[in-house]
C-alpha cells in the first residue's frame, strides 16, 4: 500500500501519540474541532489502523516517533 503522510498529518500524528485529543490537536494546530477530526480518521485509513494505539505503532514504523535513547539504554545516561 502507498501512502503520503503530510506535514499536517504528520503533526497530528505525533500530538496523538503523546495522548492528545481531538480537541488539545485543534488548539494547538489552531484548527477547527473538525478538521482535526478528519486528519485522525485520514490516518487510520492511510495507515491501515483501527485504533490510536496503531497509529502510534506506525508512527515509530514510521521513523515519525522515536525512542529517547535514555529509554531504550533501560534508563542508562
Amino acid at each position: 500500500m502507498k501512502y503520503t503522510i503530510s506535514l499536517r498529518e504528520t503533526q497530528v500524528l505525533r500530538l496523538i501519540a503523546f495522548e492528545n485529543t481531538n480537541q488539545q490537536i485543534a488548539d494547538k494546530l489552531h484548527i477547527s474541532h473538525h478538521t482535526a477530526m478528519s486528519h485522525r480518521k485520514n490516518l487510520l485509513k492511510k495507515l491501515a489502523v483501527k485504533n490510536a494505539a496503531g497509529l502510534v505503532r506506525r508512527a515509530f514504523e514510521l521513523g515519525v516517533m522515536k525512542i529517547p535513547l535514555t529509554i531504550a539504554n533501560g534508563g542508562a545516561r
